[in-house]
Order: C-alpha cells, then structure tokens, then sequence
C-alpha cells in the first residue's frame, strides 16, 4: 500500500539516504583497497593466506544475506522494516571495522585466527546493515525513475564515502603513524647522502622515504633487485639501533625531508577515525529517511512461497549473477591500486591523489547515471558502460612507471563508465522487487536485495583470491625487496587487462536481462493502480 505523494521524495530525504552508502563505503572501501596490503605488507601475512582469508570469509554470504533478507521483511517496528537495522548495526559495524586493522602481538597461528575471526564478524555486520538498507530504496518511493534518481544520490554518498576513507588514509597513517626518530644526514656527494635513522621504540614495519617522494633509497650493504632502487623502504627496526641508508635523487637533503612511519600505528589510528564518521552518517540516515511502500495488505507470511517466487524471477537472477561479476572487477581494481602505486610507481602517497581523482570521476558517473538511464534505457546503459570501461582499463597495461598522467586519464575515464554499474544495479534490484509483486501479487524486498549484499561482499572476496592467486604465483611477499620488483609484471595485469576480460564477461551476462524501459513503465502503471484501490 502507498500513502498519498509516495512516489515523491525530497532533496533532503535523498542526501540522508545517500550519507548511508557513505559510511558503507568508509567501511567497505577502507576493506577494498587497503586491507590487503595491510595483511601482507604490515601484518605480515602470505597473499594466498589472505586471499582464502577472503574467499571462505565469504563463502558463506549467500546464506547469512538471504536470512537478513528473510528477517527485515518480518521487522515490523513504529520506523518501518529496515530503517531500525541501520540504526541498530550502526555502531557495532563501526566497532569491528577498527579491529580489523588493529594488530595485537600474536604469532603466525594467532594471527591467522585474529584475522579470520574479525574478517567473519565485519562480514555478518555488514549484511545486517546494507541488506536493509539496500532494501531500503525500495520502500522510499514506488516509481521506477525516482528510484533511479535516488540510486543516482546514493552513489554520490558512496564515492563521497570512498573519496573520505581513499583519499585521506594515506596521509592521515602517515600523520598518527609518525616516528620521530632520530635522523643523521651526511652528502656522500652531489645529491647522494647517507641517512641514519634511530628509533626509541621497537617498531615492526616502519616506512622510510623522503616527504617529496622524489629520492631513491637503498640500504646500505645492500644491492638494488633487478637493479631497481625505490622510492621508499619498509623494514622492522630494533630500538636504539642504527639503520643506514644511501638515498639519491635531490640535492639539499635535510633531517626534516626524512619521514619515518609506523605504518602499524598509523593504520589503525587513521581506521579509528573513519569509523566515527561511519557510525554518525548511519544515525542521519535513520533519523532522515521514511518508508513507504508496504506489501499488498492481503499478502500471508510465507517463507517457502518467497523463496519459490524469487527462483522463479528471471531479472533477480540475472541481476544477482552479473552484480557478483562486475563486483569482482571493480574490487581487482581498489584492491591492487595502492600495491600498484606502491611497488610499481614507486610513490604510495600519489595512490591517495588517484583514488579521490577516481572517486571524483565516479560521482560524475553517478550523477550523469539518471539522464544517460533515461536516454538509453537500463539494460543498454549497464552494457555499454561495461564494455567502455574494461577496454579503457585494460590500456594501463601499456602505462610505464613514469606515465603519470596516463595513468590518471584512462583511470579516471574507466571509472566514469564503472560508476554507472552500482548505480544503475542497486536501481534495478527494485525493479526485480516490482516485477515479482506484478506478476506474483506479493513482494519481498529484503529478500531480493539480499542479491546486492551478497553480489558486493562475495564478488570482493573472488577478487581477493584471485589477487592473492596471482601474486601468489609470482613469489610476491610485501617485506622482501626482491620478491616484489620479480611480482612487477603480476601487478601490471591485476591493474589493466585482468579486470578488463571480467568486465566483458558481464557485458555478455546482461544481454539476457529481460526489463527493459517499455515493460518497467507497464509495471509501475499497473502496480500504482492496485495500490490506489486497496
């Protein structure tokens, strides 16, 4: 049933919604891009070890997003189905997402542990969090075109989110994890010098590198790999002891050009502070929405015929299998980008410039989402925007370490096109949910947009082996120098051609979607008018 001027929402009824995926994205795109290096380069786990991590973490989502799907269409509270979840997860999500990059002193068994047991637990939250609030959207508003309005606004909060956690991580790891250690500086000759650094503390992964990111390092007594000196250094160090290094690439060399990080410190610091703004923009998202939509008044509780009608929905499941693809080619690509940055550039900090020019490109995918929807249609939309972003994606391949700005223009043209498939996806799913009340009578909301939370967090996870399979079989471990420059050419492909070839698989799946605009616009007639007589 609807309420009077249901189909209408406001502008800022839209923008607390879209604070939502905003602190998803905090949580999710933190995970995406910077827990895999996390795990290998500062908690010192193997990349195979990470990528299973990920894979059985998620293996089981199916099961726990359907229930949570299952669960919010029996929520029946004074503020609606599935508004409550996101005010009830809000602070527990928040809670787990900084123990996930908190690092207790453990061995490899405790770690291996640690790590699976918060992985799972993050897992679960978030399904109880973005499973109702993807469905959600749903029951905002009944027309099909407000709902892409609406999918349109929520985009801009999540890449609004993900621009906060990518962009500012980089530098605010670099802030909490300084060391201040003590620096000698001494010119060998021009523009070569020996660094010593002392630590007063013990300090597992510290990061050594100029605050410019010009100069080269090596340490001293050592030979470059492949001969191939880089930009900065990670290493353990012992406190009060000496650590030297020859460093060349600029003149003038000063004790304060020198930055010495905990990176360990520095991380879980920085996730600190991400996950209070995460727990924030859940509250305002609960206190500024209100559902709408309900389930036709003669609609029983039936959890088998739910579950018989939702097999039976071609688009849902057409939906389900192409969001679990083009999941694994967006997270290949935010997974890889800081290792890329880092071993391959040489220049970690310039991955945080990157990623805020990706999310700026992706809020401009988003926000042209709706017009280009209505110009195209959905389904022709979601394949072209496939097929232009995986070809321009797999051209990086051919990007040297010094072709900055090529890098930056195919990234960010890539991502213009990427943005639409979230966007036009989570819109769809709403469709999927009107096309099973038209031709069945009865909807289930929670339990189609189970899809979305389960496409997203098992897509991530199929990227994370396939991540952790290829720098696996080029030798790639995060604390040895040599084992890196000989995983260069892995790194290269996980950045261009490997996302690319998924993208196009996508394309292919989408061909067989059966909604197009003609029929979308005969469901919202028909559902409007049974809705008007109850």
């Amino acid at each position: 049933m609807s309420t009077p001027n249901s189909n209408s929402l406001s502008f800022l009824e839209k923008v607390s919604y879209a604070l939502g995926d905003g602190a998803a994205n905090i949580a999710w795109r933190g995970v995406a891009t910077f827990l895999f290096i996390f795990y290998t380069d500062v908690y010192g786990l193997t990349p195979a070890s990470v990528g299973l991590l990920m894979l059985i973490a998620r293996s089981s989502d199916g099961i726990s997003d359907v229930l949570m799907g299952i669960v919010g269409d029996r929520t029946n509270t004074k503020y609606g189905k599935f508004r409550p979840w996101i005010l009830w997860s809000a602070i527990p999500l928040a809670a787990t997402l900084s123990l996930l990059f908190t690092t207790p002193d453990l061995g490899p068994t405790g770690k291996i542990i640690y790590a699976y047991s918060t992985y799972i637990i993050f897992t679960l939250l978030y399904t109880a969090n973005n499973v109702p609030y993807g469905a959600l959207m749903a029951v905002m508003t009944g027309d099909d075109k407000e709902r892409t309005s609406l999918g349109s606004y929520r985009m801009v909060g999540a890449f609004a989110g993900g621009m906060i956690v990518q962009g500012a991580m980089l530098f605010l790891v670099a802030s909490f994890g300084n060391v201040n250690p003590e620096i000698t500086v001494s010119e060998i000759n021009n523009s070569t010098y020996e660094v010593i650094v002392v630590s007063p503390d013990d300090v597992a992964n510290a990061n050594i590198k100029t605050e410019n990111g010009i100069s080269t390092f090596l340490m001293k007594g050592e030979t470059a790999p492949t001969g191939q000196l880089t930009k900065s250094i990670s290493f353990s160090m012992t406190a009060n002891q000496e650590y030297a290094f020859i460093v060349t690439g600029e003149s003038g060399l000063t004790v304060s050009d020198i930055s010495l990080i905990n990176q360990k410190k520095g991380y879980s610091n920085a996730i600190y502070l991400m996950s209070v703004f995460l727990a924030l923009f859940m509250v305002l998202t609960f206190l500024g929405t209100k559902e709408r939509v309900l389930p036709p008044k003669s609609q029983e509780t039936n959890l088998k015929r739910d579950f018989y009608d939702l097999i039976r929905n071609k688009p849902w499941l057409v939906l389900l299998s192409i969001g679990l693809i083009f999941n694994v080619y967006n997270s290949i690509k935010q997974g890889i980008t800081v290792i890329y940055f880092t071993h391959y550039i040489h220049d970690q900090l310039l991955s945080a410039s990157y990623l805020i020019a990706l999310m700026i490109a992706s809020i401009a995918g988003a926000m042209a989402t709706s017009w280009l929807g209505k110009k195209y249609g959905k389904k022709l939309l979601f394949i072209y925007a496939l097929i232009f972003s995986g070809s321009v994606n797999a051209l990086l391949v051919f990007c040297g370490p010094d072709d900055i700005f090529g890098i930056f223009a195919l990234g960010t043209i890539s991502e213009f096109a990427a943005a639409i498939f979230p966007t036009l996806f989570f819109a769809m799913l709403g469709d999927a949910a009107d096309y099973s009340e038209f031709k069945n009578g009865r909807r289930a909301t929670g339990l189609v947009y189970s899809a979305g939370s389960f496409a997203t967090k098992f897509g991530g996870g199929l990227a994370g082996v396939v991540i952790g399979g290829v720098l696996a079989a080029y030798n790639y471990n995060g604390l040895d120098q040599a084992s890196i420059q000989g995983a260069l050419p892995g790194i290269k492909m996980l950045m261009s051609w490997i996302p690319a070839i998924i993208a196009g698989v996508a394309a292919i799946a989408m061909l067989i979607y059966p909604l197009n605009q003609a029929k979308m616009d005969e469901i919202t007639i028909e559902l409007n008018r049974r809705r008007a007589s109850e």
